[in-house]
């Protein structure tokens, strides 16, 4: 039987368990990551059950998802003083909506890391991707060309994945006219160790500001601030500018920024792909995760939905392609699948902004939170169920 074989540009969370998931299919694969080293910056993230679905997609079994993270529940919003605004109830009809695994993002990339390593993936460090030739299926094969060590090398293969995050370098060969947008806010974050918070993901809402924070283990806790702030701005003491900005928030707000260590604090700016691309498959290249859909973090569905796409590289196109299946075909279903639910959720996510962080002083508060309040939680989380209640396709 013929052995096929796959070239992944970006050795982030999509590249490492896209992977993985072709290399379990039997394709031999080389992952290109133009860091020096493997490695992930971030802070925490939160699984819903539909990324720890994909994480057992890709051989996790119950021992290592204990291992990369602690299983929580969302337990609602709260203003920014720390009165309710919509509680979800935790029973059985609620639950699927509502669990999530909380995760230290290095933690799981070193996960995904032994696993890429454990199915055969050839790691090449160093490799800066620049320039792709899509290729054809059926016809030309697919190459991508990288500077390694001040060598240009270029490696032909029947598939190359497109998972180099939100400045992909793939998605600006192939997809010029998709660039990322500022989103208009910026996002600190940090782990710091568990100090007396509740067990669970707790959001705040306030003023063109959102603060949550959630267990990542027994002992550590991730906290994000979320904030519309302009652009490219440097603060010449981080820690000093996020407590000043969440001053006057919830005891419980302060009290994480107090336990937090400079060295451990991080602060990105937020951007976008807004609609996402308008095809995720170009010749032989399928994208996935951020350098095909990246979204607001409003839904906290980005980590989540690069490892449904993995889970779905190999199942849609790694295991039918290497029994038979005609790569075109199996492509084209996987744009078809991955694209409409990949599209809906990002808009999710705008809405989510637009009446949560994004929003206003003043009146627009009032509004927004009584409306919150008399909104029912259960229901919500029921309707929410569909999002969380998804599997790879057989």
């Amino acid at each position: 039987m013929r052995e096929f074989t796959a070239t992944v540009a970006g050795g982030g969370i999509a590249g490492l368990a896209s992977a993985t998931a072709l290399a379990r299919a039997g394709w031999r694969t080389t992952l290109l990551e133009s860091r020096p080293e493997p490695g992930e910056e971030g802070a925490g993230v939160a699984l819903p059950r539909n990324g720890v679905t994909a994480l057992r997609a890709l051989g996790f079994d119950d021992r290592l998802i204990g291992e990369v993270g602690h299983a929580t529940v969302h337990a609602g919003f709260r203003d920014r003083l720390g009165r309710p605004l919509l509680r979800v109830p935790d029973r059985t009809d609620t639950r699927p909506a509502i669990t999530i695994l909380g995760v230290h993002r290095r933690r799981l990339h070193s996960a995904l890391l032994r696993r890429a390593q454990e199915a055969g993936v050839e790691l090449v460090p160093g490799a800066r991707v620049t320039g792709v030739r899509p290729g054809e299926p059926g016809g030309p094969p697919a190459a991508v060309t990288w500077q390694h060590d001040g060598t240009a090398r270029q490696v032909e293969s029947d598939l190359v994945v497109g998972a180099d995050g939100m400045w992909s370098a793939v998605r600006r060969e192939l997809f010029p006219a998709a660039r990322p947008r500022y989103s208009g806010s910026t996002s600190w974050r940090a782990i710091i160790p568990k100090n007396g918070f509740e067990d669970a993901l707790v959001e705040y809402l306030g003023p063109g500001a959102e603060f949550g924070a959630m267990p990542v283990s027994e002992s550590e806790l991730y906290w994000y601030g979320y904030f519309r702030h302009a652009e490219r701005t440097a603060f010449s003491d981080e820690l000093a500018a996020a407590r000043a900005r969440f001053s006057g928030w919830a005891p419980e707000v302060a009290g994480q920024l107090a336990a937090t260590d400079p060295d451990r604090l991080m602060r990105h700016d937020v951007y976008h792909l807004p609609g996402g691309l308008p095809t995720y498959i170009r010749g032989r290249v399928v994208m996935v995760g951020d350098a095909a859909h990246a979204a607001l973090p409003t839904m906290g569905a980005g980590a989540a939905t690069a490892l449904e796409d993995a889970a779905c590289v190999g199942a849609l196109v790694g295991a039918p392609v290497a029994r038979g299946g005609d790569l075109r075909h199996a492509l084209a279903k996987f744009d078809a699948i991955r694209r409409p639910r990949c599209r809906a959720i990002a808009r999710l996510a705008v809405v989510n902004a637009r009446f949560g962080a994004d929003l206003g002083g003043g009146l627009r508060q009032t509004l927004r939170n009584t409306v919150l309040r008399l909104l029912p939680g259960g229901t919500l989380a029921r309707a929410a169920a569909p999002l969380v209640w998804w599997a790879p396709p057989a």
